[in-house]
């Protein structure tokens, strides 16, 4: 959290900072040290927003080049203003899907039957909930879209491939009652964070989905036969345990199944459109993960995109308004209109 907060909050730490170099030339006591600490400690803590800038400079030809030229508005990938903005929040409706589990319905603000992508929390398979970072549920719904953010059965006490399994209950839940809930059903996306983003993935890749038109993966685990080989670091979070218990046991006890879990064994060149975005500093996942998912979707001639962001972590979109937050938000706009038209 305090990762995101130096990178995502910048202007917070630069505002203390600043203050306490002006208030450092009111006292003689170590004040070159104080001086040159405080606009070393500024140079950090404006580098996200420097580096944001860098990004965002080449974002709008790259994502033109990918997926053609953008029909909105002319809005900007990033803005120093704009991360002092809030995002409207709309009122969302607990509906349960099946017996034991529920969604979050954000309904469009626009009229009309409208696209529906169906978001899958994070939370190492076996914590968090769809309560999970709601604003950009809320911006979606803002600008045309509805969102259904869903619930799964966690591990230890189920294991892969139950969770896609629930997304599957929830999709078809979803198609049943289309007419009520204004859904487009021939316009479904899916979108997962974290262990969110495998499940999303696999969900994808390996199961057919009437309707499904693309998927979006925040920061997944794509291979998790490589991932178990080179575990986070044992201080940051103990991760082979954490697949263990959502596979049922270690890579030698369960090899079959770690193949059968990794999304990216399930490209080929009928997969569907791709979206990733990563922080290059994610010590819990490791960006490798999504340099040989976009590698495999090269190979299959897979219309994708990647978002790298050289100075993001884990979870980089908890701010919406940050830097890694404006620009992810950005690309994600620009990938639904593409593949939703």
């Amino acid at each position: 959290m305090l990762a995101i907060l130096v990178t995502e909050f910048p202007w917070i730490f630069i505002l203390l900072t600043s203050v306490l170099l002006l208030t450092g030339f009111y006292t003689n006591k170590y004040q070159l040290t104080g001086t040159i600490t405080g606009i070393a400690a500024l140079v950090l803590f404006t580098s996200p927003i420097f580096r944001a800038y860098k990004v965002a400079n080449s974002l709008k030809q790259n994502l033109t080049e990918t997926f053609g030229p953008h029909s909105g508005s002319d809005q900007t990938p990033f803005s120093f203003w704009k991360q002092f903005s809030l995002t409207k929040r709309v009122a969302a409706r607990a509906l349960r899907y099946n017996k034991n589990l529920t969604l979050d319905y954000y309904p469009s603000t626009i009229s009309g039957s409208k696209p529906c992508i169906v978001v899958v929390h994070g939370g190492s398979w076996s914590g968090g909930d769809n309560k999970q970072l709601p604003e950009l549920n809320s911006y979606l719904a803002s600008i045309g879209y509805n969102v259904a953010s869903i619930n799964y059965r966690l591990a230890p006490n189920y294991k892969n491939p139950a969770p896609v399994e629930d997304v599957q209950d929830a999709m078809n839940y979803l198609r049943h009652h289309s007419e009520e809930l204004h859904i487009d059903t021939g316009n479904f996306v899916l979108l997962g964070r974290s262990a969110g983003a495998q499940i999303a993935l696999l969900a994808a890749y390996a199961y057919k989905q009437p309707g499904l038109k693309a998927v979006i993966d925040y920061y997944g685990p794509a291979d998790m036969v490589w991932g178990y080989s080179a575990p986070a670091n044992p201080l940051v979070m103990d991760s082979r345990k954490v697949m263990e218990n959502y596979l049922g046991g270690t890579y030698k006890q369960a090899t079959e199944k770690y193949a059968a879990s990794s999304p990216l064994e399930f490209v080929n060149s009928q997969s569907l459109p791709t979206l990733i975005l990563h922080g290059d500093n994610d010590v819990l996942v490791s960006p490798e993960h999504s340099r040989r998912l976009n590698i495999k979707l090269q190979q299959k001639g897979i219309k994708h995109f990647l978002l790298k962001l050289p100075w993001a972590t884990h979870g980089f979109d908890y701010n919406l308004h940050g830097p890694g937050g404006q620009l992810a938000t950005y690309t994600v706009e620009r990938f639904l209109k593409f593949v939703t038209s």
